[in-house]
């Protein structure tokens, strides 16, 4: 389930648990050292099968809150099964095509992060879809996970490009990428069938040259990069 469409300063408080990892690797072998990307009491790590019942819990637990921004079928009906969704996650990362994460605040899972489209090479990119419960909505959870998974793309996986896609109307979502200084690069039209129907999405991105110190650095130190957006 992707929705959105869910540094190296103070590192004193910021671990990446990284185990062998080449700095200079761009492909998703380095997913065997099972990074774990934490800042304060937010931590990020892969998605494992036994977290579908929490999911499931979470996500039923708040259909009004994220039904709007779910993906949907538009040739069959639509099945609620976490699991099936998070294998089909599983395959991705066994296909370097995508990495699942889940976030945790203070040691609870409260929401997932899903790397997807990864692209080697001339390319070397990656879209980032989030969703998180509104327990904890407002307090920094969301932009401190997509800092850190795009620090870690950029800086271990070696890739060069990060996007994420917002629906216009998704105001929530659309606050991280202004909160993390994500520049505006146009408009899909009719781009992701959510909620029922094809809809428009904005496009944001970072590159590797637009965060020398990281993002979240950037972030955490206040001097993101002020961007034009069409709301502005």
């Amino acid at each position: 389930m992707i929705i959105t469409s869910f540094a190296k300063h103070l590192f004193s408080k910021c671990s990446l648990g990284l185990r062998d990892i080449d700095s200079h690797a761009t492909n998703l072998a380095i997913v065997a050292s099972s990074p774990i990307l934490s800042f304060g009491d937010v931590k990020l790590r892969l998605a494992k099968m036994r977290d579908s019942k929490e999911l499931e819990r979470i996500i039923l637990s708040n259909r009004d809150w994220l039904r709007p921004w779910e993906a949907t079928n538009p040739h069959a009906p639509n099945s609620f099964d976490v699991r099936a969704q998070l294998r089909g996650l599983l395959r991705q990362l066994d296909d370097e095509s995508g990495m699942p994460f889940v976030i945790e605040v203070q040691g609870r899972v409260q929401g997932q992060l899903n790397v997807a489209n990864v692209m080697y090479g001339s390319v070397s990119s990656a879209v980032l879809g989030y969703w998180v419960s509104p327990e904890v909505a407002g307090r920094g959870v969301m932009p401190t996970s997509v800092a850190l998974v795009t620090d870690y793309l950029m800086d271990q996986i070696g890739l060069h490009r990060v996007e994420i896609n917002i629906r216009p109307e998704n105001v929530a979502s659309l606050r991280v990428i202004q909160k993390l200084g994500f520049r505006y690069e146009g408009l899909k039209q009719r781009y992701i069938h959510i909620n029922g129907d094809w809809r428009d999405h904005y496009v944001f991105a970072l590159t590797k040259e637009e965060l020398p110190n990281g993002l979240l650095k950037n972030f955490t130190s206040g001097s993101v990069n002020h961007q034009k957006y069409p709301w502005n």
